[in-house]
């Protein structure tokens, strides 16, 4: 039977069409608006599906040149967005590559429809069996297992019609709480066959689940602790894409008087200046708490460092509380609450209405904490506008430098508390998992999704060298995304070495001239990789010269819309 293409994906039937055409159709109508793609030779029917459909009923085809550069750009315009995106891999050595990107999206609650080729299963006899040697070597006994340990949901299609029902299943439950990475494999003779007229039916659309709304008993029980609390306080390290969450736990801090800290913070919650807000240094916080509200945060402080004590009562509030994705996690739960974190702070608030009591004196205390803080932060800044300049120094030109809509993507970059933001989902670290190279694709990803909003990607050297800058600035110039890459220049790895200082703080490698295994001298010239790409570069050694080089290059990208990226000499420091 001849092919027949439908007009749009809500055609009434499917006879006729490939399987590679019916998943593309499927995961338009469940909402991919791109799949970021690295072709190989399993990619034929999609390819020629791609070619063969509406443009305007198919997701747009993205081609990145590294698979770890295209699921960080899916997560990165997820964060930005809101919405689901896609990406598609050659067979298991994508796939491979693209498992650490899949580690940092389960590890964040990213989600992130990835889908790779499978190499054929026939050797002879049928459309899409194997044609070349390498089929027989990338063949695997269970592909999915490279990433199945971090997927909510993996399948591998075996027949053309089930295409648009796993697009839409696979997109349904990544967008349901908790959210996360799902995977589907796609092995090419189910891709090139044609559905037939007994299975034309299409796959009926399927919402993603309803948040989980919050036990009033549970909500009450929460909201009478931390009304009798002398010394409460909100711990949180990430909210949702819209804000709603950053803007519950402003009003609960406000109405209640409760301070609030941001450790290990993910996705910046509250502003900067907010009276409520006690920075991102926990220790001192949770040694005087007795009651303490633990808002989705995956790790709310070290055990082994600081822990409250054994007085202390522990509330978590999250679609997922006890974190189940993570093996070993054993943090005091006196009260463990499932619930969408902005609809159960507000719940939390109106239960606490009733039983609020006078806290104009603490609330007095918290804002003059935050404001010593503030004031404390801005004299480090002022110490490091030398050369080389230290990170706080930087971030804060960099804070100075955005505008009301700009984001930062920071991996081992930027420090937060040296930065002056007005709200939330402004600055976006590098998730718990620690893939490097993260942050530079991931900016790529935001500023597709907002193509009129300046993003910043501010990383470490050696974070840079991750992200495979040569395929981000191809991947820049070629979708002409002008971001600002800011690279923070050490010589090192200093996460390695401030970690091996504080095991063994008196031991031979830290007195030793040069730390083994962590420095990256001689230093490649970076600003090379990028104008290669035609990229705007510049390199500043002095901290004193940083604003205005931050205004040259926030000015190409405002009238030229190309890309720019700065390497900064930084000091080596115990703090960053």
């Amino acid at each position: 039977m001849l092919n027949s293409h439908p007009a749009s994906p809500d055609s009434a039937t499917r006879e006729g069409l490939t399987g590679a055409e019916n998943l593309l159709l499927g995961l338009k109508r469940a909402g991919v608006d791109y799949v970021f793609a690295n072709a190989g030779t399993d990619f034929p029917p999609i390819i020629e599906a791609l070619a063969a459909l509406e443009q305007s009923s198919v997701p747009v085809p993205v081609t990145v040149p590294h698979e770890t550069a295209g699921v960080a750009m899916a997560h990165g315009y997820y964060l930005v967005s809101g919405k689901l995106q896609a990406a598609m891999v050659h067979v298991n050595v994508g796939l491979a590559n693209s498992a650490m990107g899949m580690i940092n999206a389960a590890s964040d609650n990213i989600p992130v429809l990835m889908m790779s080729g499978r190499t054929p299963i026939t050797e002879s006899g049928r459309e899409g069996a194997r044609v070349t040697p390498i089929q027989y070597g990338q063949e695997m006994y269970d592909q999915s297992s490279l990433v199945s340990n971090v997927s909510k949901f993996h399948y591998e299609m075996r027949y053309p019609e089930q295409g648009d029902l796993l697009a839409t299943r696979a997109a349904s439950l990544a967008m349901s709480e908790p959210r996360g990475p799902v995977y589907l494999s796609l092995p090419r003779e189910p891709l090139m066959e044609r559905i037939a007229p007994n299975a034309a039916r299409p796959a009926a659309h399927q919402a993603a689940a309803t948040a989980p709304f919050p036990d009033p008993d549970a909500i009450a029980q929460a909201a009478k602790w931390l009304a009798e609390a002398k010394n409460p306080l909100i711990i949180c390290q990430r909210g949702d894409t819209e804000g709603r969450a950053a803007e519950a736990i402003s009003k609960l801090a406000h109405a209640h008087a409760i301070p609030v800290v941001e450790p290990f913070s993910i996705r910046n919650v509250m502003a900067s200046d907010d009276p409520m807000f006690l920075g991102y240094d926990v220790k001192g916080p949770i040694a005087e708490a007795d009651v303490i509200l633990v808002v989705d945060s995956g790790v709310p402080w070290m055990e082994s460092l600081h822990r409250p004590s054994d007085q202390t009562r522990v509330i978590h509030l999250a679609p997922d509380p006890l974190f189940q994705r993570m093996p070993i996690r054993g943090y005091q739960a006196d009260l463990a609450i499932t619930g969408e974190a902005a609809a159960g702070i507000e719940a939390l608030r109106r239960a606490m209405e009733p039983l609020a009591g006078d806290n104009r004196e603490r609330r007095a205390a918290i804002a003059g904490r935050s404001q010593e803080r503030l004031a404390a932060a801005a004299a480090l800044v002022q110490q490091g506008k030398a050369s080389p300049m230290s990170a706080e120094w930087m971030s804060h030109c960099i804070s100075q430098a955005m505008d009301e809509r700009a984001v930062v993507f920071g991996e081992l970059g930027v420090v937060a508390g040296a930065m002056r933001v007005e709200g939330p989902n402004r600055i976006f670290n590098n998730p718990h998992s620690g893939g490097l190279g993260w942050a530079l694709p991931a900016a790529l990803g935001a500023q597709l999704a907002d193509r009129e909003r300046l993003v910043i990607a501010c990383i470490g050297d050696g974070s840079y060298m991750f992200a495979n800058p040569v395929a981000c600035h191809q991947i820049a110039e070629a979708l002409e995304l002008p971001i600002l890459t800011i690279i923070k220049n050490n010589g090192l790895w200093n996460a390695v070495r401030r970690s091996v200082v504080s095991a063994y703080p008196g031991g031979a490698a830290a007195k030793a001239n040069q730390m083994p295994l962590t420095s990256l001298e001689p230093a490649p010239d970076y600003t090379m990789v990028a104008a290669a790409s035609r990229a705007y570069t510049e390199r500043v050694e002095h901290g004193e010269d940083l604003p205005a080089a931050l205004e040259r290059a926030i000015g190409v990208i405002r009238k030229e819309r190309r890309q720019a990226v700065l390497e900064l000499r930084i000091a080596v420091s115990d703090r960053n």
